[in-house]
């Protein structure tokens, strides 16, 4: 394209593109996206990875700001571990159903409540930081069950927010555990109906799911595990073609480092896809605006911070 005068022009995306850049050296500021952000935003990324990883990436990071392009439960863990650097949100209310389904006034209720049977809570990293400050131990979809084993034997678990995490965990270690009734809106619209239909249309694909989807699509998955192994998986998997029950986002991904095989987004019961409507909420747009004015900044108590850091340490080092 040019303008009147036949000079060519750049695109406003790509204009945009090299402002977010510019203001990234600007703020000496690193941008970290999760696997389920929108495909430009995930190709701009510093880093682009599980909870996991973005919650070691926040924690080495020598940046003074961090941009991170996810939910605020993942801002929030980012700050927990660098109280003293800027932490910005593209869109502030970008949260989490599994967040929601555990406020922190409902668990220290329930443990008081139960305050005989003494608790070892592990909380999965899909909750608040209030949520974490109770916790004893924090997990990711990615090392739960190894959390999950090294807990102490002579207390019962308690593990929150996610039943169908918890469920998957418990169906692959010795360990019991009392779940808390939260579960991801997205996971949970896939059913074995609809995966079934998916597989009966490419009889040869194999099937990976993520942990947050129920037992009856777990069941029909040729592995189940977090979206940063289902990059190996694909990788190795002996076929070409693969049916991914994730959150859509992870296809971008996924199609750029598995290039020379067929990924499949497992379908939903009433959409071909699967997307978070609080993932996508982040856009070029919003990370431009917060990189530019700071705002919003992810704010936690100090008190709450610490203990929440304790849990989220504790899980950093237990996963080493």
């Amino acid at each position: 394209m040019g303008d009147s005068l036949g000079v060519a022009t750049a695109s406003p995306a790509l204009d945009l593109r090299e402002e977010i850049l510019r203001l990234k050296t600007e703020r000496n500021a690193v941008i970290l996206a999760h696997n389920y952000q929108i495909g430009v935003i995930q190709d701009i990324a510093d880093f682009v990875g599980d909870s996991l990883g973005l919650a070691y990436h926040a924690q080495e990071t020598d940046a003074d700001v961090i941009a991170f392009c996810g939910v605020h439960f993942m801002a929030e863990t980012a700050k927990i571990l660098n109280p003293t650097k800027t932490v910005i949100l593209p869109d502030k209310d970008a949260g989490c159903s599994l967040e929601q389904s555990c406020p922190a006034p409902a668990l220290q209720s329930f443990l008081e409540e139960h305050a005989e049977r003494n608790y070892y809570v592990i909380a999965y990293i899909n909750c608040s930081a209030g949520v974490k400050a109770l916790s004893d131990v924090i997990c990711t979809s990615g090392n739960a069950i190894r959390i999950v084993e090294q807990a102490p034997e002579d207390r019962p678990i308690l593990f929150v927010p996610d039943a169908n995490l918890g469920a998957w965990v418990m169906d692959n270690s010795d360990r019991k555990m009392d779940l808390w009734k939260g579960s991801c809106y997205v996971h949970v619209e896939f059913t074995r109906n609809s995966i079934q239909s998916i597989k009966d249309e490419h009889p040869e694909a194999l099937v990976v799911a993520h942990p947050e989807c129920t037992s009856a699509v777990r069941m029909l998955a040729d592995e189940v595990c977090s979206t940063e192994k289902m990059i190996t998986y694909c990788r190795e998997a002996p076929v070409k073609d693969l049916i991914v029950v994730t959150e859509g986002g992870m296809l971008h991904r996924l199609r750029k480092e598995v290039p020379d095989k067929n990924l499949i987004a497992g379908p939903t019961e009433n959409c071909a896809c699967a997307d978070c409507r609080y993932m996508k909420m982040n856009t070029l747009e919003k990370l431009h605006a917060c990189l530019e004015s700071l705002d919003p900044q992810v704010e936690i108590p100090e008190e709450t911070r610490k203990l929440a850091e304790a849990s989220v340490i504790r899980m950093l080092e237990q996963s080493r």
